[in-house]
């Protein structure tokens, strides 16, 4: 909660908006893809999870709820950090922990502990959070307060742009390893991820350190922590800040609930077809491999939120935040429902078709949950990012769902802690709900008081 940010969504400023920022905007933009890019390799970790320590699906979803707890439980310190020493030191901070966390990745995957694998997530994810506290709100005030929502839609698009590109580079790398070496042991896995995290994005994020430590940050006064600053004014008494924190646990939830069952849900017989029933006739076998050739396709899912925030940033200039919100929740929750509800191609891309309209959720449900804010908009800052726990929940009740299905209605459908029955088909109908609570939030909820005045 940077506190004292920018001063709501026609906030802020007055005195700085007149200044170029794009040196600078393009310098936190390289954040927004770096923390993407990682993020997204969550879902290629939970496959190679499933075969490396021998997981069923719910247990691999904790990958997803290590990461994402962090964001509950370090937003409001990080928030803290950048009051101390600023927003570009925090940012160095943030990205030095990553760095540490990568390292982590080599003992974890040497001697195969999922437990220490969890820790180098928590790691990384605290790390993330701290650039995450402090980014957002930073794009937000770094220009116009008109085109807030438009700006920061434009920097998700490059995060997003990180998210299209890795989970290929990761299920090339790593499961592809999974597949071929299922009979020789989890060394092969291991290296591959070594080379990704220690020797690829440790080295990326120490050069990050060094060029952001030594850029030159505009200090914008409107953004500062005044301490012992009163303000007559509760956080509780900003409907749309309360419901929008609602919308960003759910937003998070459904689209990282999606991101993370698209291998385990495309490798089935019933949606991908990807591997043919006559050249593999073991069920699990067919289905490990499957897996690893679906894993692929997550980067399908990502391209279509990179596209649509690029396309958002433009359109949000014509178009109400709350009205492209409306269309987006409303289509995806159609999406997931018509997935769900068919089998074959159709259910597939129906499911990565969510990508897109998932693009402008999260800084569209952002700039609206602070609106109106003023000296308060800190703490919304802080609240929202909090938000993102959802991640930690959401994907792991989606697990835990396709599990009990599975269990109770397809249980010869498994060997060992491999299952390919079609509970996860099923169980992503949670996704459907989350997209009705951003509708109703866009159209209602997200109204400022100014409005319900």
């Amino acid at each position: 909660m940077a506190r004292g940010i920018p001063q709501s969504t026609d906030t802020g400023s007055a005195p700085d908006t007149a200044k170029n920022y794009r040196g600078p905007l393009a310098m936190v933009t390289t954040l927004f893809f770096i923390w993407g890019s990682l993020t997204s390799l969550n879902d290629v970790l939970i496959p190679f999870a499933q075969n490396a320590f021998h997981l069923k699906l719910d247990a691999s979803m904790l990958i997803q709820t290590a990461f994402f707890s962090a964001y509950f439980v370090f937003s409001v310190p990080a928030a803290r950090v950048i009051d101390w020493i600023g927003y570009q030191k925090a940012i160095v901070i943030g990205l030095l922990t990553m760095v540490l966390a990568c390292l982590i990745f080599y003992p974890a995957a040497k001697l195969a502990s999922f437990p220490l694998f969890l820790v180098a997530l928590i790691v990384l994810a605290t790390g993330i959070t701290i650039l995450q506290v402090a980014a957002n709100p930073y794009v937000a005030i770094l220009g116009k307060p008109q085109a807030a929502s438009s700006r920061l839609n434009l920097t998700q698009a490059f995060n997003s742009l990180g998210t299209a590109i890795f989970p290929w580079i990761g299920a090339h790398l790593i499961l592809r390893t999974t597949t071929a070496s299922m009979e020789q042991g989890a060394s092969q896995q291991a290296d591959a991820v070594i080379k990704l995290y220690v020797y690829f994005f440790s080295i990326v994020l120490a050069l990050l350190v060094v060029a952001i430590g030594l850029f030159n940050f505009p200090k914008i006064e409107s953004a500062a922590h005044h301490l012992g600053e009163a303000v007559n004014d509760s956080v509780w008494r900003h409907p749309n800040l309360i419901l929008g924190a609602v919308a960003i646990f759910v937003y998070v939830g459904a689209e990282v609930s999606i991101g993370s069952s698209i291998s385990n849900y495309l490798g089935l017989d019933s949606i991908g077809h990807f591997v043919d029933p006559s050249s593999v006739l073991d069920p699990a076998s067919r289905y490990r491999a499957a897996v690893a050739l679906a894993a692929r396709y997550i980067s399908l899912y990502w391209v279509g939120a990179m596209v649509g925030r690029f396309v958002g940033s433009a359109v949000l200039q014509k178009m109400k935040p709350r009205n492209l919100l409306a269309l987006c929740a409303a289509a995806a929750a159609l999406l997931v429902a018509m997935s769900v509800f068919t089998t074959g191609h159709t259910a597939m891309w129906a499911i990565l078709l969510v990508g897109l309209f998932n693009s402008i959720m999260f800084p569209t449900i952002f700039t609206l949950g602070i609106a109106e804010l003023g000296p308060l908009t800190g703490d919304g800052s802080g609240l929202l990012n909090m938000a993102i726990v959802g991640g930690a929940i959401i994907p792991w009740l989606v697990g835990k769902t396709a599990v009990l299905i599975n269990r109770s209605y397809y249980p010869t459908m498994s060997e060992g802690q491999t299952s390919w029955g079609p509970g996860i088909h099923y169980a992503l109908v949670i996704a459907s709900a989350c997209y009705l609570y951003i509708l109703f939030f866009a159209v209602s909820g997200a109204k400022p008081n100014s409005e319900r005045a």
